[in-house]
């Protein structure tokens, strides 16, 4: 962990933060990195190494090795946030805005893929999926006792969480194995005569997920649709009925998006407290995308910014992306989704 997080300081201090100026020169213990053409050859896979959710290094040994280099702890704070905002510039697929971070507090977050996700996706708050009163009328007819608090439990966040895995999955664990006939009768409430023997290689095979139901970018442009690029993050969607015209974020894509998103996307079902936003806009770009001709309109209108090899590189890049993740439900996105449909079916 000490070698670990003292290579990843080093690596992070090729990317302070300078609005308007050329990147930091790469530190002589780090230039093996980069060829003598300037171009960033092993750089890269690091980069998408230190992305990956496995290999996340706790954010406050960090700082506390910062804390041994510099005289005080606002100093190495303030370090440590400067090599972040650079790393999470050289990474966004989106437009990245300094100012749209100004307070980026580090002691709240857990580790670098944690800082990343929330610099690209900003707060967004929607009603709990119980509220107050559908809780009360729930309760009218209960024992006010004991299976009230059960139903406390059972709808507390962490357990909710647990509850979206498969069962084969969950029943495994430590504590359900104890739990598991009491559990079943709450969160499973079907007759025994009813429930069926699972298959014993079922949970071996990934979850199977369908595609998002929305035509192709070719066969919405074919009825007229227009596409727009708007600038900044993951929430700027939009489809206007009277223009006919699609808004959708800016992305550049390069070789290092693919494993970027993926983590981030894989972090977010299993950390997240609300919707599933950037889950939702990568199968929304999945379902919309099917080749390379797709990627290409996409292409020239200023939607995609394409640094890789083509545009079927593209196209397999965004019908690869939720094939192991489960469809969600954000209310703003699915609005947009469900009016080009109406728009497309008519």
């Amino acid at each position: 962990m000490a070698v670990d997080a003292s290579f990843l300081l080093e690596f992070l201090q090729i990317f302070p933060f300078k609005q308007g100026k050329e990147p930091t020169r790469v530190s002589s213990r780090m230039s093996h990195l980069v060829d003598v053409a300037g171009r960033k050859s092993a750089h890269n896979a690091i980069l998408r190494d230190i992305v990956m959710l496995e290999n996340q290094i706790p954010l406050f040994l960090l700082r506390k090795m910062l804390e041994i280099q510099f005289s005080s702890m606002e100093l190495a704070n303030n370090m440590l946030v400067s090599m972040l905002m650079g790393l999470c510039e050289e990474l966004s697929p989106f437009k990245f805005m300094e100012e749209e971070h100004p307070n980026l507090q580090i002691s709240k977050r857990a580790h670098l893929l944690d800082v990343l996700y929330h610099v690209f996706m900003p707060e967004f708050e929607e009603p709990t999926e119980i509220t107050e009163a559908e809780e009360e009328r729930g309760k009218e007819g209960e024992d006010h006792g004991a299976l009230r608090s059960i139903k406390r439990l059972l709808f507390a966040r962490p357990i909710k969480v647990i509850l979206k895995l498969p069962w084969t999955i969950v029943s495994k664990l430590p504590v359900f194995k104890v739990l598991k006939q009491g559990s079943e009768y709450f969160c499973f409430p079907h007759d025994k005569e009813n429930i069926k023997p699972e298959n014993e290689n079922s949970s071996d095979k990934p979850p199977l997920v369908e595609e998002i139901s929305i035509p192709s970018v070719t066969k919405l442009s074919e009825v007229g649709v227009k596409f727009s690029s708007t600038n900044g993050g993951t929430l700027n969607f939009g489809f206007d009925c009277k223009t006919v015209t699609l808004y959708l974020p800016t992305i550049s894509l390069d070789v290092n998006t693919e494993v970027t998103l993926r983590n981030l996307v894989a972090y977010e079902s299993c950390n997240a407290s609300g919707p599933l936003v950037l889950t939702r806009y990568t199968e929304l770009m999945n379902g919309i995308i099917d080749t390379a001709e797709d990627a290409k309109l996409l292409r020239e209108r200023g939607i995609i910014v394409n640094r890789l090899k083509n545009d079927k590189d593209v196209a397999n890049m965004w019908n690869g992306m939720s094939r192991s993740v489960k469809l969600t439900k954000v209310p703003f996105l699915d609005k947009v989704i469900q009016d080009v449909n109406k728009y497309y079916d008519s």
